[in-house]
Formats: structure tokens, sequence, C-alpha cells
């Protein structure tokens, strides 16, 4: 199944009736993942359905119509999104991406629908290495977290951190020397990825 970044138009539509209706397919898929808003609380979520230019999640936290979310979705990474609805099970978002980012989280998509019933095995962008070393984490506040190492790759690691207060998801620290961003929080540890220097750059 190849998963496109939008539907044929049919003949009965013009145009601009072909971009109302729906310009990305749904595809039904369940991601779980975390949001973080404004403020910086941050509560879990579950995809319904999913496209390229938005999704449908279940979650027992209902944000405000309007509301600009960092979403963060297993197997499928960091979107910014916005609140358009809420609905029985949770609310809608719309995606506030580029186009070339709408092409990757389709490629991605495809990969997700594909890889079961192909028995593909994962391809992370990196191996991943196990490891069991300490290591500092150092917050923007100046706190220094006393961590240890569970995985680590090109493009980010893995830590675990008990006895302190764990980073908030989407918060920039510095993973020795090297600036990164919290991906996933959970109990006893997190995960981030490195910066790319265009983001170290705008810090």
């Amino acid at each position: 199944m190849t998963f496109s970044t939008s539907q044929a138009l049919t003949t009965s539509e013009t145009p601009e009736e072909y971009f109302d209706r729906r310009r990305h397919k749904r595809v039904d898929i369940q991601l779980p993942g975390r949001f973080l808003t404004h403020i910086g609380n941050d509560a879990s979520l579950s995809t319904i359905n999913l496209s390229c230019s938005g999704a449908l999640v279940q979650s027992s936290t209902l944000p405000d119509p309007g509301a600009e979310l960092v979403c963060y979705f297993d197997d499928l990474g960091r979107v910014v999104a916005t609140v358009v609805r809420h609905t029985g099970e949770g609310f809608a978002l719309s995606f506030n991406v580029a186009s070339h980012k709408r092409e990757k989280i389709a490629d991605r998509l495809t990969w997700l629908l594909n890889k079961d019933m192909l028995n593909l095995s994962e391809e992370r962008e990196a191996p991943r290495y196990a490891a069991d070393v300490p290591a500092q984490v150092l917050r923007r506040s100046g706190q220094v977290l006393n961590c240890r190492v569970l995985d680590i790759s090109l493009t980010g690691a893995n830590f675990e951190c008990k006895g302190a207060a764990l980073p908030k998801l989407g918060e920039v620290v510095s993973a020795g020397t090297i600036p990164a961003e919290v991906v996933r929080t959970g109990r006893g540890g997190f995960a981030v990825r490195y910066l790319q220097k265009s983001e170290r750059d705008s810090l």
C-alpha cells in the first residue's frame, strides 16, 4: 500500500471543491503519544485515524479548540498542530507543517501500514546501541541531572534518571555537550533527540 499526500480529483468536482473535500486521505492507525501545551503541560494521547494534514486522537485531557500543541507520536515524531474541535473520544488536530514535512509523514505512514503486512523489520534513522554508563544532563535552569545512558545512537539517547524531577516533553537540555530535545518521558527516565545544527543556531 502506498500512502499519497492527496486523493484523485473526480470529474464531478471543481479543484476548489476537491481541496475542501479532504486534501489528504485519512487512515485508521493507532499510535500512542503525548502532547505539550504552550504553558508546558503535557498529557497522553492515542491516534484514532491519521493523515498528512491532521489526526483524530483519543485523550482524557481536552485542550481548548484553537490551542496550538506540540505533539509527539510514537513511530512518527514531533508535529506542531492546532486543536480544531472536540469529539466524543478526544479531539481533532490540524497539522501546522510545510509540504516537505507532509511528504515525510506520508513516507512514514506508508512504512507503518506496510511493515506488518509484509513482515518488514523496523529501520531506525541510526542504529541504537545498548549502554549502561553514567552521564550528566544539564537543564537550561542550570540543574544537573545525574543519569545513566540506557542506549544511544547518532540521533539521540535514552536516559534513566531516578530521584529527580524529569525534564518536560519538548524541553531543550544538554546531553554532555550536545543540545537535545526531550521527545519522550516516562517513569524513571526520558529520551532525547540531538538537535540539528540549524536548530542549535536558533537557540
